[in-house]
């Protein structure tokens, strides 16, 4: 079976093909044009015969661009659920692009500062909470390669809020410290609120969230504007992957969050 890249090269050269023969028929036939004008009557049998045979070249070369893409709808769904992921990691690793798998259960990417998620039944991939139909790998990695260069706002400080909010919502069924610090909530249950809705996960993933989580992070972010201080620890014992965050940070060292705290604050 071939691959998503040869096959669109395939294609691609199909339809290349195709429009090179339309111009050989539009040529014979303008020329059979002028000859009809100039009455003619020789260059009239001669067009009329190159004509014919350009319509036939056109007629095959429609044919094969058809034809051209090898893939059948159970083998397109197929190939993207199990071979597809790797394919992109290839293609990306040859033009410098790094493409790291998520850690996730699901076929999630990471390529900083992006997020792919694999979407084999409606064809697509999603990009950041962005539906996007560009599957063939060396268009798909230089999309990637452009978010790479482009300011990637990520509203933080809002996103710290509504953790706070909801950790405070939580942290009211569980026994009280008698020190600044609240009870350690296990984010599994913060990441279950926010994605209640129906159909909310398809759109937010782990990997979204864990993201969001290590950005904070990363850009210092941790204290909420009543002055409380956000912190991740680290599960003891063996947890469920369900239960944990994984992400990739842009030099491949994997991360997993499992617990929120904030301490202080009013």
């Amino acid at each position: 079976m071939s691959n998503f890249e040869r096959a669109f090269d395939d294609v691609e050269k199909a339809a290349t093909s195709t429009l090179e023969a339309k111009k050989e028929l539009e040529k014979q036939a303008k020329a059979l044009q002028k000859a009809a004008k100039d009455g003619d009557i020789n260059a009239i049998k001669k067009f009329r015969s190159r004509l014919d045979t350009a319509l036939g070249s056109l007629k095959q070369t429609v044919a094969n661009a058809v034809d051209a893409w090898p893939f059948k709808e159970e083998e397109e769904e197929e190939y993207l659920k199990k071979d597809y992921a790797n394919e992109l990691r290839t293609t990306a690793a040859e033009k410098g692009v790094t493409i790291h798998e998520s850690h996730e259960t699901d076929d999630t990417l990471i390529s900083h500062p992006s997020i792919v998620k694999v979407w084999p039944k409606d064809r697509a991939v999603r990009i950041d909470r962005k539906k996007v139909v560009t599957l063939r790998p060396s268009r798909l990695t230089e999309i990637l390669k452009e978010n790479q260069k482009k300011p990637r706002p990520f509203k933080s400080a809002v996103f710290l809020e509504a953790l706070y909010e909801r950790y405070s919502i939580s942290a009211k069924a569980e026994p009280q410290r008698l020190d600044d610090h609240g009870p350690v909530i296990p984010l599994a249950r913060i990441y279950e609120a926010f994605t209640s809705l129906p159909g909310s996960k398809r759109e937010y993933s782990k990997t979204d969230f864990a993201k969001a989580l290590y950005d904070l992070e990363a850009q210092r972010l941790l204290d909420t504007k009543s002055g409380a201080r956000v912190s991740f620890p680290s599960s003891t014992g063996t947890k469920k992957s369900k239960d944990t965050f994984p992400f990739v940070t842009p030099n491949g060292e994997v991360i997993t969050y499992y617990g929120i705290q904030f301490s202080g604050g009013k």
